[in-house]
């Protein structure tokens, strides 16, 4: 289920290096987040305790460094020595069930914890679908959907990546949709967040960082500081790699009250995770424009919730006023005939070292269907940035 220590996203590799470097005392603690109210059958969490126990093994292999070396030239050596020695703690992982009921906790250095979110949340998924048995389409049948969507997206010059690995249908789903992407004449797959398909299949692994990065830093600075605090700390260990921010965790408006010349100018792009996508495209060709900052000169990654249709629409909009590129998730990698779970795993506590209180963390969104953390903190939060519930 978990086929490598690289059946990973790439942004948890680079925002491991980046706690490893600035953050080593750093502790966290995530909390798994049932949006959809899903019901899990009886056994889960042991089969899921089982899988993740299994997880101890898993190791980077000589060949696997080697690859990382050469394609991911913004790991350092310092780093890969530390991913080479790197196993994963099954005792950091929590999980519980009662009745349908499934909880599930990860705690403890946050340099270590911070690999376990993508892995747990492909286990959670695969091994739901494979208890509850649902029926799937027959596999020429998702084969010819895959590439149609392959053909749409290259016809309509619409450059994506495989975003999907959190909540695929399976492993084996996700490797044969990879395939019948890449089957598609002119394809315009521009690579995928896994990197361990991205080696197997020769595309180019694709990520920066998530929610948590920001998350952290309010904790570290205050809601007020945290995106530009953030930003610098980004900078300051990839020197300009790596160059799109993510905009969103306390919404895009507090995101870019703080996002100025020389901010703007150092990364290359941003990227939308929530909200609306046509909103969002104006608001950042709006704020380049007031910088003095040609737009065309910039990207947006599109990320929230895509299928083909909207990103082909999205990208309509786009047309010559912004370079684009698409995120497409859990539509590639479980369009297979079942209801894909609505599930999240984010972190909730941190604290900067081992003598400081753990402090809740929240993220607020441009959606507020996708807030998380407590209401206390979430009021907190709205009230330090001056903001309404």
């Amino acid at each position: 289920m978990i086929l490598s220590i690289l059946d990973n996203d790439l942004y948890k590799f680079t925002m491991q290096q980046a706690v490893h470097t600035l953050y080593p005392r750093a502790e966290a603690e995530y909390k798994f987040f049932n949006r959809g109210n899903t019901r899990f059958p009886p056994g889960f969490a042991r089969k899921l305790r089982s899988r993740v126990d299994e997880m101890a093994g898993l190791r980077l292999s000589a060949d696997e460094k080697r690859y990382l070396a050469d394609v991911c030239y913004f790991l350092t050596p310092v780093y890969l020595d530390f991913l080479e020695s790197y196993t994963y703690h099954p005792g950091e992982v929590s999980v519980e069930q009662e009745n349908g009921r499934f909880s599930l906790t990860v705690k403890g250095p946050w340099y270590r914890t911070i690999l376990w979110e993508v892995p747990l949340m492909a286990l959670i998924s695969e091994i739901y679908f494979s208890m509850t048995d649902a029926p799937i389409l027959p596999r020429p049948k998702i084969r010819e959907i895959n590439r149609k969507k392959a053909r749409t997206l290259s016809r309509n010059q619409v450059r994506f990546a495989d975003f999907g690995t959190r909540r695929r249908y399976s492993a084996a789903n996700q490797e044969n949709m990879i395939k019948d992407l890449l089957d598609v004449e002119n394809n315009t797959l521009i690579g995928t967040s896994n990197v361990h398909f991205a080696r197997k299949f020769k595309i180019t692994p694709i990520g920066t960082l998530a929610h948590e990065w920001f998350m952290f830093h309010a904790v570290l600075a205050g809601y007020r500081r945290a995106n530009i605090i953030a930003q610098d700390a980004w900078v300051r260990v990839f020197q300009g790699d790596l160059g799109i921010v993510l905009a969103d965790t306390y919404t895009t408006d507090v995101f870019l009250s703080g996002f100025d010349t020389m901010h703007a100018k150092l990364f290359d792009g941003v990227r939308q995770d929530s909200g609306d996508p046509v909103g969002f495209l104006q608001k950042i060709l709006d704020h380049y424009k007031k910088l003095r900052i040609d737009p065309c000169a910039k990207t947006i990654v599109f990320s929230d919730g895509l299928d083909v249709d909207r990103a082909v629409a999205i990208h309509r909009e786009c047309k010559g006023k912004i370079k684009d590129a698409y995120g497409i998730g859990t539509n590639l990698t479980n369009d297979v005939g079942v209801v894909p779970l609505n599930m999240v795993i984010k972190l909730s506590k941190s604290r900067p070292g081992a003598e400081e209180p753990w402090q809740d963390t929240i993220k607020l969104s441009d959606d507020r269907g996708k807030r998380t953390g407590t209401p206390e903190e979430l009021e907190n939060c709205l009230r330090v940035l001056q903001m309404e519930s």
